[in-house]
This record gives structure tokens, sequence and C-alpha cells, in this order.
């Protein structure tokens, strides 16, 4: 064993970030929150800010400070959450060259993957938005998602200093996804590359090449969704559907649709014959 792999054995065990689970939530969307992540506020003003969007700020009062929204501390949290990611992966993955380490962690840092996390966490329902884009759906859009909860990770490490804002990024942001990205980077696949994971998927098992097709656009050309149905030519020149996803660019949704594909053959064990037609009315 190598040194740097020893020193990540030696590392102490992390609690469970989400232990808290005893603890019990009232009405209030901090408290309630607070106790979703284990941790606890000296400074409850630091988590106020952390959920406070520009543009509640703006209708509140004509002259702001940086202080009086999250995106100052969004900035410090892109940090935070870059340092304890790149430390991880340097300690657990020793072997990984600068290029695989880098893909990793661009898959860990991405704005789809703290939305997703962020909704996780329910942390739409803490946030503290304008009239206006409470009106428009912003407890729900995966930008603002996304840049609070890296406001929120600037804002735990203010208050208790980088262990607890690192066990929190281990146990919300890497428990569940970092070893399936080591795995494919250690296959030699492009990390996030789904597309490219099934088409190896395919040929392995003789069988023919996925499709994808756009079925549906929506929206104005600076706001454009796309939904991408992918389907495998069967031995009796039927097409069959094997998922569909959406996207804001038609590569996106093509990753996507790839994704579900290829989660639900791994899942499953399943041949692409054998699965279920995805329902038709998800292709709208």
């Amino acid at each position: 064993m190598n040194k740097r792999t020893a020193e990540s054995a030696s590392m102490p065990e992390r609690e469970p970030v989400r232990s808290a689970r005893d603890q019990r939530p009232s009405g209030d969307p901090l408290a309630s929150l607070q106790a979703r992540i284990a941790y606890l506020f000296r400074d409850p003003q630091l988590l106020e800010q952390a959920l406070t969007h520009s543009s509640l700020a703006y209708e509140q009062q004509k002259i702001r400070t940086p202080q009086d929204d999250n995106e100052q501390l969004e900035f410090l949290g892109d940090a935070v959450l870059g340092l304890v990611v790149t430390e991880h992966l340097y300690r657990a993955y020793p072997e990984m060259n600068e290029g695989d380490l880098t893909q990793l962690r661009a898959q860990l840092v991405s704005r789809k993957h703290l939305g997703q996390v962020a909704r996780s966490l329910s942390l739409g329902e803490a946030l503290r938005l304008g009239n206006g884009e409470e009106r428009n759906g912003g407890r729900k859009k995966a930008a603002i998602l996304s840049n609070a909860l890296e406001a929120l990770l600037a804002a735990i490490y203010l208050d208790g200093g980088l262990e607890p804002v690192a066990q929190f990024i281990r146990g919300w942001l890497l428990a569940e996804m970092l070893e399936t990205l080591a795995n494919a980077s250690r296959s030699g696949l492009a990390v996030g590359d789904h597309k490219s994971a099934l088409q190896e998927y395919f040929q392995a098992r003789g069988l023919g090449q996925p499709r994808y097709a756009v079925t549906a656009e929506s929206g104005p050309d600076h706001q454009k969704t796309f939904v991408v149905a992918l389907q495998i030519l069967q031995p009796n020149g039927e097409q069959r559907l094997l998922a569909c996803a959406s996207g804001s660019r038609k590569k996106d949704a093509e990753q996507e649709a790839a994704r579900l594909a290829l989660e639900s053959l791994q899942l499953t064990g399943a041949h692409p014959e054998d699965m279920p037609p995805s329902a038709e009315e998800d292709l709208a």
C-alpha cells in the first residue's frame, strides 16, 4: 500500500450526515433544513443569507450590498466544493491520472448534479425569493437550486470550518455517485459519456445501433427544450423505444436518454427486446 492509499485508509470514519432523521423538524423551513443536513448553525444569519436569492434583495431595498443575497457566498462555495472534491479524489484514487481525475471532478461539481442534490434536500422549500421569481417557479429552477447549494456550502464553512462542510459534501454529493463514475473511468469510458457506454454495451452483446430522434421541441429560440427518443432496430425491422428524455440541448437530451436506457439494462440484466416499451405519451 503506497503512502497516499495509507493516508486515505487512515482517514477517520465520517459520521453519516443524514443521521439527524431523529431530530423533529419544526414548521420553520430553516430549522427543517438544518435537521435534514444534520448541522445546526451557530450564526443563523449565514444560513438565511445563503438561501436569499437576489430577486428578494432587489425587491426589499433600492441600495443593495453584497451581503443582501447569496451571490457572494455562492462564489466562495464553488471554491470550497472544488477543494474538498479534489482532495477526496486525490486521496481515494491515487492510481488515476490527472485527466481522469479532472473528468470525475467535473461531473461531481456540475450544475446538473448540484441541482439534483439540492432537490433531494428539498432546498427549494427554504429559499427566500422575490415575488416575481416565486411566481415564475424559482423554487424548482435548476440554476437557482445549484447556486443556493453552493452558497449553503460556503455558509457551513464560514460557520463551522472545513470539516463540517467536507462531511456534508462526502455524504450528499459523493456517496451515491462517485464509485459509479470511477468504475466507468477504470473501464476506459469517458466519464459522463452515456452514449459511448451504451454503444459499448450493445456492441459487446452483438446488438444493433441505438438511434436517437428528436420528437418534440418547445420554448423560445433562446430557451428551447428538446425531447429525444432512444430506439433500437429489432430483428423484425421494427423500432423499439428504450427511453426518452429532455434537455436544453439535443446532445444533453441524447445523453440523458442513453443514461436511462443503460441504467435500466444494467439493473435488470434484460435484453433490449425484452424491455417493456416506454409509454408513448412520454414522447410528447
